[in-house]
């Protein structure tokens, strides 16, 4: 890049970072996740507000320069990596062997209805969706299942801590069949754009199926491997959290890259990565881990990389109230439902199987970022993208009420083992 371009490289993501840190803020203090206020900086900062308002001044902020815009995009992709890595950390694979029946039910049915429904309304009609030019219907199809399949882990995990529930059974079945959830969705999508190319197949089905669950068992076991060999405590605190961040990182571009060589997204690398560390660690660890990484890469790449989705697009251009709607519908009655009827079928009352459906249904960044994965790989249009990203803040937002609600004083919550959730992201 030219000095000049460098000049405003820097400017650029000292804008970004501080509309994100103080609408961050400003969310938390109205109690709504931090990811919410960082998403409406980058609108503020964006095409919708910003470039209306000045164009003079947006055009010299945000040039289509092809070396500022090459190493913004750099700076994203990195920050989008480690976010998933610590959402990866957040998964606590002991809960999916503790719960029984009742966490399998919660976890298959919150991910199998929700999926069911919008593979169905995609199939069933068509175009309604407006798929891009070039895709394959059925990998639109399925895409649209998966991405309201998803839960956000992070996100769940943030309120059902400030609810005073991740020791309770409520929270255990909710964190553990979310983890199950994010597992099978982030697998899915990468077995999405692992058989496409340019909107089309690329190769087999059964091909990119092998290479995930081949890929995985490759990433998880070297993470544990790497856990129990290389990040074992020291005595010297500050030595720990080095290394710690050092090979965490190494391992997350590593992993990236190999996910990107075999067209799997690298972002499924990174999760894979996270989930692997977080096993092989002990609890102290993990404590520990969480506090480093917050100090990493939540306070600085996850706010950037939040912002940057409020950049990608014009909302207000772009927004289609009916799909909005239909999205946050189908969404909403999925999900609660499939993961309300799986924890009332393996025998938790009506009320807090509807609560337990309820939490699993805040989508938060997670969604956010599979839609923007989704946008740049040209699945999806923009007015979609705008569709599934306020799906992700409506279903966060109406989480945490619908708990306090339906959870209210009296409701039987019985207390068990200590989760990972007892540290919880806090972007979401």
């Amino acid at each position: 890049m030219a000095h000049s371009e460098i000049v405003v490289f820097f400017c650029q993501i000292g804008a970004m970072l501080a509309v994100a840190i103080a609408c961050g803020q400003i969310a938390r203090r109205l109690g709504q996740p931090a990811v919410l206020g960082e998403l409406m900086g980058g609108v503020l900062i964006g095409p919708t507000v910003f470039q209306a308002v000045a164009p003079g001044a947006y055009a010299w902020l945000f040039p289509q320069s092809t070396g500022i815009v090459t190493a913004r995009e750099a700076v994203l992709q990195i920050g989008m990596l480690f976010f998933l890595f610590v959402a990866g950390l957040e998964v606590n694979l002991g809960l999916l062997r503790r719960r029984g029946l009742c966490l399998l039910l919660t976890a298959v049915l919150g991910a199998a209805v929700p999926f069911a429904v919008g593979f169905g309304a995609a199939r069933v009609v068509p175009g309604f969706w407006n798929v891009p030019e070039g895709v394959n219907r059925e990998i639109f199809a399925v895409f649209l299942g998966t991405a309201l399949c998803i839960s956000a882990l992070p996100v769940i995990a943030r309120i059902l801590f400030d609810l005073g529930l991740v020791r309770h059974e409520i929270g255990v079945i909710t964190l553990a069949a979310a983890t199950i959830n994010d597992l099978i969705g982030w697998s899915l999508l990468a077995l999405i754009l692992g058989t496409m190319e340019d909107g089309r197949p690329a190769r087999p089905v059964g091909v990119t199926i092998l290479l995930v669950l081949l890929f995985a068992v490759v990433v998880f076991g070297l993470g544990r491997i790497v856990a129990r060999l290389l990040l074992r405590r020291s005595g010297n605190e500050p030595a720990w959290s080095t290394m710690f961040i050092g090979i965490s990182g190494v391992l997350v571009l590593l992993a990236a890259a190999a996910a990107e060589s075999l067209g799997l997204h690298a972002v499924f690398g990174a999760f894979l990565v996270g989930v692997s560390l977080g096993h092989g660690m002990t609890p102290e660890e993990e404590q520990r881990a969480h506090h480093v990484l917050h100090e990493f890469a939540i306070s600085f790449f996850a706010p950037l990389y939040f912002v940057s989705i409020g950049l990608r697009t014009d909302f207000v251009r772009h927004f289609d109230l009916g799909l909005v709607l239909v999205v946050v519908t189908i969404a909403c009655v999925g999900k609660v439902g499939g993961a309300g009827l799986g924890a009332w079928l393996g025998g938790m009352p009506a009320r807090v199987a509807v609560a337990v459906g309820f939490g699993m249904n805040a989508r938060g960044a997670m969604e956010m970022i599979l839609a923007t994965v989704a946008l740049e790989s040209g699945l999806i249009d923009e007015r979609i993208f705008v569709a599934l990203v306020v799906m992700a803040l409506a279903t966060s937002m109406i989480s945490g009420p619908a708990l306090r609600r339906l959870l209210r004083p009296g409701t039987k919550r019985e207390p068990t083992e200590r989760t990972t959730a007892e540290t919880p992201c806090t972007n979401g």
